[in-house]
């Protein structure tokens, strides 16, 4: 049965819901970032980040972005980017939360009532290329943090989440393993790099894009010079991507009035 977060929310005013700046919020397995940007994805308060607690339950998720909020500028909107495959009405994997906890959870409905401002969700590679992916042509974005994010473009507009993290990378170890937060700790950072550079390699071979991005905590860390068709981008892509969430030509992604609730009718 899907989770449901009962507790009193902020209260909305007349200026949030006409307000056009939008509350970005980047869910992640080890770091949680939260931002108010305009409409252009333009930054109109600092970053806000804090630890992802553990467990990472969808209650205490949800009852820490409410909390962390209180102190940002005043927002009509919310976007979320958040770290698994979210289909149109809830969340169907969540790897480095808890899949089992989240499955099914209605986080957009959640945070919506606890806000009182309609929510978008969207995997949050997917989020952080829309700030970078502008094309022509195809581009992959790969995100390095707690584990690894993949999403395709085509043309800045046209794309698609993969869920490369969990296929296998080398012998029984998939990418989220082979790549992620953990395998960086237990490596040290040169070693960290040459797996880095076979991931690069490994990934442009499979997409055949024209350039790929890396963003996400650990890409920082990435000391080798990149090929000329990589390249990296700051954290703050990840947040002011949830701008573009708003944007007429994204409707077709989200439920709409008339939508039934539960319905699996898109995987983003």
């Amino acid at each position: 049965m899907p989770a449901n977060v009962n507790k009193i929310s902020i209260s909305a005013s007349e200026d949030m819901i006409a307000n056009p700046n939008i509350l970005c919020v980047d869910i992640g397995g080890t770091l949680i970032k939260a931002a108010t940007v305009n409409e252009a994805g333009t930054l109109v308060s600092d970053f806000i980040t804090t630890q992802t607690p553990k467990p990472s339950t969808p209650g205490v998720i949800v009852d820490l972005v409410v909390d962390v909020v209180k102190t940002l500028p005043a927002f009509g909107r919310v976007s979320v980017g958040f770290p698994g495959v979210i289909g149109r009405h809830h969340v169907m994997t969540a790897p480095n939360l808890g899949t089992q906890q989240w499955m099914e959870f209605d986080l957009e409905q959640n945070l919506s009532q606890r806000l009182n401002a309609p929510v978008r969700v969207l995997n949050d590679a997917i989020v952080y290329g829309l700030g970078v992916a502008k094309g022509p042509g195809r581009e992959c974005v790969l995100t390095l943090g707690t584990g690894m994010g993949c999403a395709l473009f085509v043309n800045g507009s046209a794309f698609f989440g993969l869920e490369l993290g969990q296929h296998r990378a080398i012998d029984d170890c998939n990418y989220d393993q082979y790549i992620g937060h953990s395998a960086y700790v237990e490596l040290g950072v040169d070693a960290w790099n040459e797996r880095a550079k076979y991931v690069l390699k490994s990934v442009y071979a499979l997409t055949n894009v024209d350039h790929i991005y890396v963003g996400g905590g650990n890409s920082r860390r990435m000391t080798f010079n990149l090929p000329p068709w990589a390249s990296v981008v700051p954290p703050s892509t990840g947040i002011s991507g949830g701008a573009r969430l708003w944007r007429a030509d994204m409707d077709q992604w989200f439920r709409q009035s008339g939508d039934v609730g539960g319905v699996r009718t898109e995987i983003r």
